[in-house]
């Protein structure tokens, strides 16, 4: 549930709720060596404000929440290396690996090449699935804060004052739960998601009906928390292939891409849930 400017593909530790764990420094830097930065890229502005992301994470381990998922982004410039995009996902430390359905997450996103400010999200991980949501700033808090005249200690404080959004969580995924769907619903429903990625449902390699399919037997329920999921994760991870769905011309369209860039992931996941907000209220935007 959570990717493309510049961006293209990134190097992401993946999980699922039988191997999640805490990631040291170690993993940490072999993964996304740009959370280790010690300066800002060459030719910044001499107002840019630097602070290595890993002071960042350290406030946060310091608060009880680690680090469990880090991807970054793949760049060609050689300037660019060791600066780029990155993403960090942090989970209470003694929620991490629990039985529990999701659990709340802290999602920072940061570069030191000017492509990105601080941005400190709220999400979501469910455990059933392996796969993350990126929260819409519209329902829960969302920080940015960028790199000029800031002092390091925001960036701390800005992410402990995300978790204040955190405790309506539950309460959001209940009324998702709550709202069954007709057919109709859960087609309209597929079909805006589609529109989200590609350009027409023609076009689309994927056909709604597929995007709704299920990858286990637990994501069967017609519930807006469960059909949301479904969607969230076929589009997101990728990987279908439907016989059903042809290109104007007759062939077939190959699988389906996951989606691998940093920016287009949390659009993507926001977008997503503005739709099922829209739909639990009982209208899809046109």
């Amino acid at each position: 549930m959570f990717t493309h400017a510049s961006s293209s593909r990134g190097h992401d530790r993946h999980h699922s709720s039988g191997n999640l764990r805490p990631l040291g420094n170690e993993e940490l830097r072999s993964l996304a060596p740009s959370i280790f930065a010690e300066h800002a890229m060459l030719g910044v502005s001499e107002n840019y404000s630097f602070l290595p992301t890993i002071h960042a994470v350290d406030g946060l381990r310091n608060a009880g929440w680690n680090p469990v998922w880090v991807s970054e982004q793949t760049v060609r410039l050689d300037t660019r290396k060791g600066f780029q995009k990155h993403m960090i996902r942090f989970q209470r430390a003694d929620l991490i690996g629990t039985a529990a359905e999701y659990c709340p997450e802290i999602c920072l996103v940061n570069s030191h090449d000017r492509s990105s400010a601080y941005q400190i999200h709220a999400g979501i991980f469910r455990m059933i699935c392996g796969n993350g949501l990126i929260i819409a700033d519209t329902t829960f808090e969302r920080v940015s804060i960028r790199h000029t005249g800031f002092e390091p200690s925001l960036v701390v404080d800005a992410s402990l004052k995300v978790l204040d959004s955190l405790p309506q969580l539950t309460d959001a995924v209940e009324s998702f739960r709550a709202r069954r769907l007709t057919p109709t619903e859960s087609k309209a429903f597929a079909e805006s998601a589609i529109l989200l990625r590609y350009d027409d449902l023609q076009a689309a390699p994927v056909s709604p009906q597929k995007l709704l399919e299920p990858r286990r037997a637990e994501d069967s329920a017609n519930n807006l928390w469960t059909t949301f999921n479904r969607v969230q994760e076929n589009l997101i991870r990728g990987g279908l292939k439907d016989s059903s769905h042809r290109k104007i011309d007759g062939n077939r369209f190959p699988r389906t891409r996951a989606v691998a860039g940093l920016d287009e992931n949390v659009r993507l996941n926001k977008a997503l849930l503005h739709l099922a907000e829209a739909l639990k209220l009982h209208a899809l935007p046109n």
